[in-house]
This record gives structure tokens, sequence and C-alpha cells, in this order.
């Protein structure tokens, strides 16, 4: 499937609204100045309303997305009521979003307690809290097309086009899948993939690229040596593969790694 100008004008968006939220989340922590008990409460009074206004937006953008997608496809209007407390919130993972925000600071405090440096403990707490947002993103994002395409008969499955430069092979080998709409989940935190409902006359079955997929694993197993179907063995997350090299075709390295010319390329061992 390709990317249509509807699709990258949502992708776009989408993008933005990660952008600034995690910008103004990471500011938030940043500045405290201290992170003991007492700034818990403090962090939480700036960071949450914000997680939660770029929750919302992420769901509107998806929402509005899908309206046309599927007057597209189905050439036909099918407008839809978002319950927003639904696919936002608490709602995300069913535990308080206080309680989720407040594990980065537990993070540092466990670290200063194994005797780390407190850069290296503020280092890993704010890693800690950029997973954590990054998830909430993406998972307003899935709450919202299951929600919607309950409403949208005429969408059965859900499949994952890819929109980076370079992705991990993880996402990769997703977008060579076929999902039930119900089934959609979060890839990893920090995946961009774009979501599409589709609709099928037919169960097309779990693979609907199989030439890719194995093109996929025969690159894992040509740099690193092996390859793990179950992606247990192998970390795919960590593996970037650039879809398109402009000299040297389909090129694959670590997460990190950027290629900007054959004599920076360095593949595993």
């Amino acid at each position: 499937m390709v990317l249509t100008r509807l699709d990258r004008q949502y992708g776009t968006a989408v993008r933005g609204v990660w952008t600034t939220t995690l910008g103004r989340v990471n500011r938030a922590w940043t500045d405290l100045g201290s992170w003991r008990g007492e700034d818990v409460d403090r962090f939480q009074r700036t960071a949450l309303p914000v997680m939660l206004a770029g929750q919302r937006q992420v769901a509107s953008l998806t929402t509005t997305y899908l309206e046309r997608l599927y007057r597209e496809i189905a050439d036909e209007a099918q407008p839809i009521s978002l319950d927003f407390d639904k696919v936002t919130g608490r709602a995300l993972r069913d535990v308080d979003p206080e309680e989720v925000y407040e594990r980065p600071f537990k993070d540092v405090w466990r670290a200063l307690g194994d005797g780390e440096p407190l850069d290296v403990a503020l280092d890993r707490g704010a890693h800690r809290l950029e997973t954590i947002a990054k998830t909430d993103l993406q998972l307003a994002r899935t709450h919202t097309v299951r929600e919607v395409g309950d409403d949208m008969p005429r969408f059965t499955y859900t499949v994952r086009e890819l929109q980076g430069e370079y992705d991990c092979a993880l996402c990769m080998i997703a977008s060579t899948q076929r999902y039930r709409k119900r089934d959609l989940a979060p890839i990893h935190p920090g995946c961009d993939c774009l979501v599409k409902l589709v609709t099928a006359d037919e169960d097309p079955g779990q693979v609907i690229d199989a030439a890719r997929l194995e093109a996929i694993h025969d690159a894992v197993e040509a740099a690193i040596g092996t390859f793990d179907r179950g992606g247990r063995a192998v970390d795919y997350r960590k593996i970037i593969i650039a879809r398109e090299h402009g000299e040297i075709g389909p090129v694959l390295g670590y997460r990190g790694q950027r290629f900007t010319g054959p004599d920076d390329i360095h593949l595993p061992t």
C-alpha cells in the first residue's frame, strides 16, 4: 500500500502533537531542579494536563482521519461522536495517571539508592518519562482506532504503513501483517507507524506481504548472523532498516545510527 496525501497530512499533524507534547513534558521534568517526594505533585500539576491535551489532540486527529478515509473508500459519510474519556487518561492503562507519572521519580530514587551519580539517575528517570509519555500518545491513537472502527462496519482489518526514512525491523515486520481492528495495540514506545483501517471481501490471512517479510528476516540474518521469527532471541526493535538507500539499496544497522554514505556504515559482526 502507498501513503496517500491524506495519510501524509495525518501523519504530519500527529508528529507535530508528539513533538509539542513531549517537549513540554520534558521541560516540566528538567525545570524541577529537585526530584524529591514533594516534587512529584508539582511535576504532575504541570505534566498531566499537557499529556491529557496531547492525547485528546491525537484522538481528534485520528477520528477525523478515519472519517475521511471511510468516505473515500466506502463512498459514504460516517460521522463519529467520540467519547474522549474512553481513549485518554485513565482509560489507556486502567491505572491512575498520577501513579504512572510517579514512576520516573521512583527510577531516580532507585538509581540513587544503588549508588549511581545524580546525573545518571536523572537520565534514567528522563528515559522512563519519555517511554511512558510516548506510549500514552500511542495508546490514545490505538484506542481511538478501535472505538471509531466499531462504528465503521465496512472496515474489517488494520494495517500499518511505515512513514520514516528509517524504521525498526519490528515495525517493518508488523507492516507485512494484517490485524483485526479490535486487536490493535502499540508496537513499541516511539513507534510512528500509520494505522489504517481497511476493507476486505475475504480474510487475506495473517501475512499480507510474504516476500517483504522474508526479505526482512534475510537482511537481519545476513547482518548479525541469526534471526528469530518470535522476536525473542533478537531484539528487532533495536535494528534499524532503511527501506531504500540511494546507492546501495536496503541498509541495516542499530538504533541511533544514521547513514550518510558508504564509509559511515558499520554493521555488527
